[in-house]
């Protein structure tokens, strides 16, 4: 870089040593803008002349001819990176112009959380522009591809419980087809080759693990309670007793479009015949019923030791805690507690609304 600029300081000889200085100065000294925040767009085979002129527009660098002049005599320029940049503000020109042979790609970020059903992720997938899906049934359609999947799962007729919650950072340029297909591979890459193992020692498919994951995170708040719930699960279906989950109810009344999403669970829903059903049906649903996170099919495969049949949510906790019981009696009380505290607490709700009124 000195022999660089001690080769412009000769061409600018004849303007004087200010010149010189002036440049070295320009080159180094930040520079606000107000693009920060805001990606540029360097297209794919640029010449540095006209990156240089896409960068003055922009107000990244304020002179042209200093960059021109370094380029020139250093012959960097070829190495510049298409991509899309988001420039800080300050940054002095060097900086931009080694940020430009580094290489930047624009990321979209897209969150997928544990207990999602794969209508709530086609739905986020729609809500990304950069996807270009006509609505979220488009993206639904393509989670019907089992292709990625069917060594391990080969009843699989859908992605439901195989596309796993994270955060995926990709590039504007990934399709939707592309999208699933990382978060599949995902999956694939979290699932352990033992794991098939350790499910068959359950005598269990994988499959039924993935499902009774997903009971378990439709279920559990708390990591720590995830092995109990997972207990609770094996032993009713040892004792051929109902589940009783709501959450599948729930994706029952889904699959028929017919859920109402407030919240709810109407005795329609309850008394829907579908296999999904597991209050009306024994044993587990058919297939997943959500995407379940690790620590929820670590618990479907190392289940707590327990006898527990029962459980309902600590009324004096607002963490999701749950009590456990292993008898009908002392679970009827556990509900009966929840429900004179939610009684209590709609009656004080009741009172605060009414002291507000003018």
């Amino acid at each position: 870089m000195k022999r660089i600029f001690l080769a412009i300081a000769l061409i600018l000889l004849p303007l004087g040593g200010g010149a010189s200085f002036w440049m070295y100065k320009d080159l180094h000294t930040p520079a606000q803008h107000t693009k920060s925040g805001q990606y540029i767009e360097i297209p794919r085979g640029s010449s540095p002349t006209s990156v240089i002129k896409i960068l003055a527009a922009e107000g990244i660098i304020k002179h042209e001819w200093p960059l021109r002049i370094y380029l020139k005599l250093s012959g960097t320029g070829s190495r510049f990176k298409s991509g899309e940049y988001d420039f800080s503000s300050p940054i002095a020109p060097l900086s931009v112009l080694a940020r430009l042979q580094e290489g930047e790609q624009r990321l979209i970020r897209l969150t997928i959380v544990e207990g999602w059903t794969r209508w709530d992720i086609a739905s986020a997938m729609f809500k990304v522009p950069e996807l270009k899906l006509a609505d979220a049934d488009s993206a639904l359609q393509l989670m019907n591809d089992v292709s990625l999947i069917k060594d391990l799962d080969p009843a699989a007729s859908n992605l439901e419980g195989y596309l796993y919650p994270d955060t995926y950072e990709f590039p504007p340029s990934t399709t939707p087809t592309e999208l699933i297909e990382i978060m599949v591979r995902r999956f694939r890459a979290m699932w352990k080759p033992e794991w098939s193992a350790k499910a068959s020692r359950l005598n269990l498919s994988p499959r039924e693990i993935v499902t009774t994951a997903s009971l378990i995170e439709t279920e559990a708040k708390l990591k720590t309670e995830r092995p109990i719930i997972a207990s609770v699960i094996y032993n009713r279906l040892k004792k051929d007793m109902s589940l009783a989950i709501d959450s599948s109810v729930i994706y029952a009344a889904k699959l028929e479009g017919k859920w109402r999403n407030d919240g709810k669970v109407y005795k329609s829903d309850v008394e829907r015949l579908s296999p999904y059903n597991t209050r009306l049906h024994t044993g587990l649903p058919p297939g997943p019923i959500a995407s379940p996170g690790e620590s929820s099919l670590q618990a479907a495969l190392s289940p707590a030791e327990t006898d527990y049949l029962y459980y309902v949510r600590e009324p004096s906790r607002n963490d999701g805690t749950h009590e456990f019981y292993s008898n009908a009696s002392d679970f009827a009380s556990g509900v009966q507690a929840l429900r004179n505290w939610e009684h209590q607490r709609d009656n004080q709700k009741k009172a605060a609304q009414t002291n507000v009124r003018p």
